[in-house]
């Protein structure tokens, strides 16, 4: 069980080697998509300059391409933090599994029929175009499955002999094998799973648009959907079918509530009659409803968790905290601070969505309209302080209460189960050297510590832990490598270690490459 939470653990920080890019893109992205809508335009007449908008959306438009292939950089990420060996030739077998995972579950939809040739009713069905490939859109998740797969293939089979007839395919060559061979089967899974997902969340979408506490629901289930993927269908299925409700707009139906949203939005603008009676219900399931999550209870849950971290702790975890928050603050990701707490508390991770929907309730009476449909800052920038009528002070008011409600919670919760969230790994020793980025110090208490560089058979990496490959585990002295500042010495397995070094490790790596070298 300890291994198992160890490996959880694990997979939770992967995560967050993909996500470390997405916090700057997405801040480019974000206000170069703002400045180059029309309302601020009319505002600020200057941004109309028809060269500044041609700067302005063609950095939108390049950093929009690293966000439609955030599955495949997760696939990246996770199968680079997961493996244990060879983390290149993993990297490159995810790539493979994803690609086929696509065209797999292309052909599944192909010869059931399920596949949905028009365009608009594609995301209900919860498919669409990913690489090209029409097929079904598991999102991050179907970016971390081929992640996961991948990193076990390269453990397992990484150094497999073949047959003489067959050798030229074994070894590293035959990871990307196995990977393509063993995806196969799974995608033809996979749409199995999810369509039994995406026809539960069609059957009960109705119930998310009640007046009284619809949004609630809909808040408390999109949080629900995050771990499986679902998330995007479950908003699809309200956003763009009569599920979400069919609203009439000076005597033109609009079915779903982000077409509905866009007609209010930009077209009939601040102090129309569509603004003052679909704009708060509308909004409140778009940027309202993410604004509180991204601006609000993302920051108090990790000022919760710098607070709670230990305290010689803190200097590290204040880094990787930060990360996250910035990256929802900014970029509109939740999940790398979701999956922190997810895979060591999955309890407190349904407590979160349970109140995620019961402090949205309010929206329903507060007539906030502040589009569109990310929650970034500068969404609210735009759309919030930019825009007239728009209430925003009222859902600044909301945000705190749920801060406050956030910060609490999760601050008692956290130390009374002694959750190992960011910051908590228990810490080892004399954290000197560390603080100070003395590197090569380190890098020499490590091979002596690890038995000398005769016991040492591999040194690796993920995105917190030192790994290394060992002769004999009887060899390594844990007192001395406690004072390499490590929060953490792991035997996972015979003859492997992992030596925690937090957002530190890259650097203690190349300085432990560099030492086994002289």
């Amino acid at each position: 069980m300890a291994d198992f939470k160890k490996g959880i653990q694990t997979f939770g920080r992967s995560l967050l080697l993909p996500i470390a890019v997405l916090a700057p893109v997405g801040m480019i992205m974000g206000i170069a998509n703002a400045l180059t809508q029309k309302y601020l335009t009319e505002k600020a007449p200057w941004l109309g300059n028809d060269i500044v908008q041609e700067v302005l959306t063609s950095l939108g438009t390049i950093a929009q391409v690293v966000f439609d292939n955030i599955p495949l950089l997760f696939a990246m990420g996770v199968a680079y933090g997961m493996c244990k060996r060879d983390k290149g030739i993993a990297v490159f077998s995810s790539v493979v599994g994803y690609l086929t995972m696509q065209m797999v579950m292309n052909i599944y939809l192909i010869v059931t029929g399920s596949l949905v040739k028009d365009p608009d009713l594609m995301r209900a069905a919860g498919q669409g175009l990913v690489l090209g490939v029409q097929t079904v859109r598991l999102e991050a998740a179907g970016g971390i499955i081929a992640g996961l797969l991948a990193a076990y293939c390269c453990d397992k089979w990484g150094a497999i002999e073949l047959p003489l007839a067959f050798a030229f395919f074994g070894g590293k060559k035959f990871v990307a094998i196995a990977t393509f061979l063993l995806m196969i089967p799974l995608g033809f899974v996979l749409p199995i799973v999810w369509g039994l997902f995406t026809k539960v969340l069609i059957f009960i979408s109705p119930i998310f648009m009640n007046d009284t506490f619809g949004v609630g629901l809909y808040w408390m289930a999109h949080r629900l959907c995050i771990p499986f993927g679902l998330h995007h269908v479950l908003a699809s299925v309200v956003r763009f079918t009569e599920a979400g409700g069919t609203y009439m707009i000076n005597g033109q139906p609009f079915v779903g509530i982000l077409p509905a949203a866009n007609e209010v939005l930009f077209n009939q603008g601040p102090g129309s009659q569509a603004w003052t009676d679909y704009g708060p219900k509308l909004f409140g399931y778009l940027g309202t409803g993410q604004m509180l999550t991204t601006l609000f209870r993302i920051p108090a849950i990790g000022l919760a968790m710098y607070h709670t971290a230990f305290k010689e702790n803190k200097q590290i975890a204040k880094a990787a905290i930060l990360t996250v928050v910035l990256t929802a603050f900014l970029g509109n990701i939740t999940e790398p601070i979701e999956f922190s707490f997810l895979f060591i508390a999955p309890g407190l991770f349904i407590l979160y969505a349970g109140l995620c929907g019961l402090l949205a309730i309010p929206l329903q009476f507060l007539h906030i309209s502040i589009g569109y449909i990310r929650g970034t800052i500068f969404d609210f920038g735009i759309f919030g302080l930019l825009y007239d009528d728009t209430n925003w002070l009222n859902l600044v008011l909301l945000g705190l209460v749920n801060a406050v409600v956030f910060y609490f919670v999760f601050r008692f919760v956290i130390t009374k189960w002694n959750l190992e969230t960011l910051g908590r790994e228990k810490a080892m020793g004399d954290r000197t050297l560390l603080i100070e980025k003395r590197y090569d110090d380190i890098a020499e208490l490590v091979i002596i510590g690890l038995g000398g560089k005769d016991n040492i058979k591999n040194v690796d990496n993920c995105v917190s832990r030192l790994r290394v490959d060992l002769v004999d585990n009887d060899k390594v002295n844990q007192d001395l490598l406690k004072d390499t500042g490590t929060s953490g010495v792991f035997f996972p397995q015979k003859g492997h270690i992992h030596i925690v070094f937090g957002p530190y490790v890259e650097f203690v790596r190349n300085a432990v490459d560099a030492a086994m070298k002289k």
